[in-house]
């Protein structure tokens, strides 16, 4: 038989058993979309973290107070064991290292916001002017926070937009007077919509001098420095000179955990894109569900069709011609139910995208290429037994079997 032959009497065989060709249809097409849906997850996932931490700025080194120790190129503990805390002096000692082009302090707590009558937590961060540069921050109205003496604390806040609304309303917050637990503020500015990053909204926060915010919460220590190397600075040669530059301030102690972004993004990255192949695994169980299905209704489809199969024989069909027959059908169906499993996986990726803007779901071409492979593969694969147990049926008994 010709190939167009074989498709024609194929494609005729499974139009006949609708019911048998639906089932599988189905089953096929749920494998391959949990296939595309868990790896789209998982990319999602993916991309989300990493735009959080790109969001930090380029060329930052990220300087914890406490030494954590980690091996086999892990991500250090974020919390270290303190042993002194980081202070206003370790920042401006680092600022005047000759590679580094500005320095964030960072001193973070939750207060207590008032004003207009109205009351809310909110997250509040301490740092300076250099902040809003390391971090990418914009305004929409106002300035940013005064340069100068870090030591001074100063009465000035800057909202977020969100925080702002339900603070203030529809009355102009610009200027106004906020209450920050017993403290107040005069608000100099209102950044612009930035969503969330590192964990936490844009929208939502309250940024105020370190100094102020380090009696706001009675912490002498910082939270964090933020340093930005200038352009062309060797990050490794940097992150040395600020261990070197605190360790001599701190009694000789290297009591510090130095990071970098890149690494943060690398160790983030190698380790989500072994989750997205663990749940893409996950996934693939399905389509060898899918396959011992198509294993199982091909073995009854060989039962009830022995007839036909003894009139293909006596009409001068060879067992091979036989067993192709039936690896064609199972391989069409496998082709198809992947197809289908593409296009609902692609619908259900484009939901979520509608419902979570935030999350990039989308699967990767290589995840959709290796799932409708294996659904092809297995279906042929399990379809093998059965179209060999059809290939060796003796003619005469098989057109004699009821």
């Amino acid at each position: 038989m010709r190939i167009a032959d074989v498709l024609r009497f194929c494609t005729d065989a499974l139009r006949r058993q609708r019911f048998r060709t639906a089932m599988l249809f189905i089953a096929m097409s749920i494998g391959v979309a949990a296939v595309i849906v868990l790896t789209g997850l998982g990319q999602g996932a993916r991309g989300y973290v990493l735009n959080q931490f790109s969001a930090l700025g380029t060329n930052i080194l990220i300087v914890l107070p406490g030494k954590s120790e980690t091996s086999g190129g892990g991500i250090p503990v974020m919390m270290g064991g303190t042993t002194r805390d980081l202070t206003l002096a370790d920042s401006q000692a680092v600022a005047r290292l000759p590679q580094v082009e500005a320095v964030a302090p960072l001193v973070v707590g939750a207060a207590e916001a008032r004003a207009s009558g109205r009351t809310r937590q909110a997250v509040v961060m301490g740092s300076t002017a250099e902040f809003f540069a390391v971090r990418n921050l914009v305004l929409a109205q106002g300035e940013a926070l005064p340069g100068g003496d870090i030591d001074l604390a100063q009465p000035v806040a800057i909202l977020g937009p969100k925080i702002r609304d339900e603070l203030f309303g529809t009355q102009p917050a610009l200027g106004a007077w906020l209450r920050l637990d017993n403290r107040r503020f005069r608000i100099i500015g209102i950044l612009a919509e930035g969503g969330e990053s590192m964990g936490m909204n844009r929208s939502e926060m309250i940024i105020i001098p370190v100094a102020a915010a380090q009696q706001l919460f009675n912490s002498p220590g910082l939270f964090r420095l933020l340093i930005q190397n200038k352009p062309g600075a060797d990050m490794e040669a940097l992150k040395e000179r600020v261990r070197q530059t605190i360790a001599a301030r701190h009694d000789g102690n290297e009591d510090v955990t130095l990071i970098t972004q890149d690494a943060l993004v690398s160790s983030f990255g190698s380790i989500l894109d072994t989750l997205t192949l663990a749940v893409a695994g996950i996934g693939a169980i399905s389509l060898l569900v899918a396959g011992v299905l198509v294993m199982n209704v091909t073995l009854i489809t060989v039962t009830q069709r022995t007839s036909e199969v003894g009139l293909l024989k006596a009409l001068g069909a060879s067992s091979n011609l036989v067993a192709r027959l039936f690896l064609t059908e199972a391989g069409l169906l496998a082709l198809m139910g992947a197809l289908g499993g593409v296009v609902l996986g692609e619908t259900l990726l484009w939901l979520g995208r509608r419902l979570f803007p935030e999350l990039p779901f989308a699967a990767p071409v290589w995840a959709e290429a290796t799932a409708v492979a294996v659904a092809v593969g297995t279906g042929l694969l399990f379809a093998l037994l059965p179209a060999r147990s059809a290939a060796r049926l003796d003619p005469v008994t098989a057109l004699t079997r009821k």
